[in-house]
């Protein structure tokens, strides 16, 4: 089955507020977690984000860099910008193979259950004095999923640290449910949608520190952000969005999720086969 990715819509604010969505933190309960512990069960819960975990090895990170800048090139080329490589897994083998990553996976189980789909990676990179600062958000704000059970992973592919602005989570925001936000003109913002005051829907925001080949997860609802990188350093990532298999969708959306654990128990996602390059 082939998917014509750049064919699926992105809905506007005004679509996605017409669905029938169910929002709210669903939380991981797991008594015989197989990868985690239950304190860090517990601790993403209560603060809606669990890191650093160990994910790739250093030689897996080596070539997983060497991949991205040979796909950063050639997009560069196409003239397109480091932050439009989107649902990576449909268009690269490799990806579709990492997003399966069994030390990966294996952490998302315990938050998620034994039905898993990934529907989503896009690589996030910010170049040497980027200039862009991605504002305050939550990422349910932009999709048509319900329920809200959708957990990112934020693989590093270089290290993450303040100089080259890593990403910032707002802990215990993801207990709010959706959070009112104001469009944004700005230029030097890659999100046109961002929360003001972000503090006051959490605790104090933390710095997400990674080594390359570790990674985060968090709730689609925990608000987070990062500031411009003026560093002479790249900082890069790869998010990868799994879903509980039950999740529904809606504009297409099902058309990118691939089974990586368990059952397609809705039998709504389409699970594609693997790209052939």
């Amino acid at each position: 089955m082939s998917i014509k990715v750049d064919e699926i819509p992105n809905p506007t604010p005004a679509q996605l507020a017409a669905l029938p969505r169910e929002v709210g933190f669903v939380p991981a309960v797991n008594a015989h977690p197989q990868t985690l512990s239950p304190a860090q069960i517990d601790g993403y819960n209560d603060l809606g984000f669990l890191m650093p975990l160990d994910g790739l090895q250093v030689d897996e990170v080596r070539e997983l860099r060497a991949f991205f800048d040979g796909v950063l090139a050639a997009f560069i080329e196409l003239g397109r910008t480091s932050y439009s490589i989107n649902t990576a897994h449909l268009r690269f083998a490799r990806i579709y193979q990492l997003v399966q990553h069994p030390r990966i996976v294996a952490a998302v189980a315990d938050l998620l259950g034994p039905n898993i789909v990934c529907w989503g990676s896009h690589f996030f990179c910010k170049m040497p004095h980027d200039g862009k600062r991605v504002p305050w958000h939550q990422d349910s704000t932009y999709w048509p999923l319900s329920p809200t059970k959708t957990v990112t992973v934020w693989l590093a592919i270089d290290d993450a640290d303040p100089e080259n602005a890593n990403m910032k989570f707002i802990p215990r925001s993801h207990q709010h449910g959706l959070i009112d936000y104001d469009e944004s003109q700005d230029a030097n913002t890659v999100l046109n949608l961002a929360v003001e005051n972000a503090e006051s829907y959490g605790d104090r925001e933390v710095d997400v520190t990674l080594r390359s080949g570790q990674f985060s997860m968090h709730s689609d609802l925990l608000l987070h952000g990062s500031e411009a990188n003026c560093s002479d350093r790249r900082r890069c990532g790869l998010t990868i969005r799994y879903a509980a298999a039950d999740v529904t969708t809606w504009y297409d959306w099902h058309q990118k999720g691939i089974l990586v654990r368990g059952e397609n128990t809705s039998g709504q996602w389409a699970n594609p086969a693997m790209p052939d390059h």
